[in-house]
C-alpha cells in the first residue's frame, strides 16, 4: 500500500507522487473528459500541484523568481521586474494568496540570427504564492525601485482585541 502524502507535500509538489495515479487531489486532469473550468482555473490547479507544465493550448508564461520572508509584523515578497513598467504589473491579493503577473516587452534591436546568446525572458510572466499567514489586504503596499518589486503584506493580528460599546435602542 502506498503512503498518502502530507498536505504540504501535495501543495508543494514534493514527496511521493505515485499515490492513486498521480491524481491525489481528486480533481480532473488535462485530457480527462471531465476536465472543466476556465484557463485560469486550470492554471491554478496546475500551480497548486507544483507542476511546471503549461495548461494545454496556452502560451507558456515565465515564472517569477521570488524571495519571501517575514518580519514580526509583515510578510515581504521581493522579485525582479526589470524592463517592466510598474503600471503594467498586476498584483492580485487575497488574505491567503498573492498572484503577480505582467508582460516584459522585447524591443528587438537585432535579428534572431544575429544573437550569440539569448537568455533573457521576454513575454508574459506570473507567479502565485500561497501565503504562510493571513494578511491584511487593505493595508498591503507595493513599490518598485531599480527593477526590484517589493510587496509588504501586514499580518492579520489574531490576538488583537477591542471593546465594543453597547448602545441602547
Amino acid at each position: 500500500m502506498t503512503k498518502k502524502p502530507s498536505l504540504l507535500s501535495r501543495i508543494m509538489g514534493t514527496g511521493n507522487n505515485s499515490y492513486e495515479d498521480d491524481n491525489y487531489f481528486g480533481d480532473p486532469v488535462p485530457g480527462d473528459a471531465h476536465f472543466e473550468g476556465t484557463s485560469e482555473e486550470r492554471h491554478l490547479r496546475t500551480d497548486l500541484r507544483g507542476s511546471s507544465k503549461p495548461a494545454p493550448q496556452e502560451e507558456p508564461e515565465g515564472e517569477l523568481s521570488v524571495d519571501v520572508y517575514q518580519t514580526p509584523d509583515s510578510i515581504v515578497i521581493k522579485t525582479l521586474v526589470a524592463g517592466v513598467q510598474p503600471a503594467s504589473v498586476d498584483v492580485s491579493l487575497t488574505r491567503e494568496m498573492i498572484t503577480i503577473s505582467g508582460t516584459r516587452v522585447d524591443d528587438r534591436e537585432a535579428d534572431e540570427e544575429d544573437y550569440f546568446f539569448r537568455e533573457l525572458y521576454w513575454g508574459a510572466f506570473s507567479r502565485s504564492i500561497i501565503l504562510p499567514e493571513e494578511v491584511d489586504v487593505d493595508a498591503a503596499e507595493a513599490s518598485e525601485k531599480h527593477g526590484v518589486l517589493m510587496i509588504r503584506l501586514p499580518k492579520v493580528n489574531k490576538n488583537r482585541q477591542t471593546k465594543l460599546k453597547v448602545r441602547a435602542r
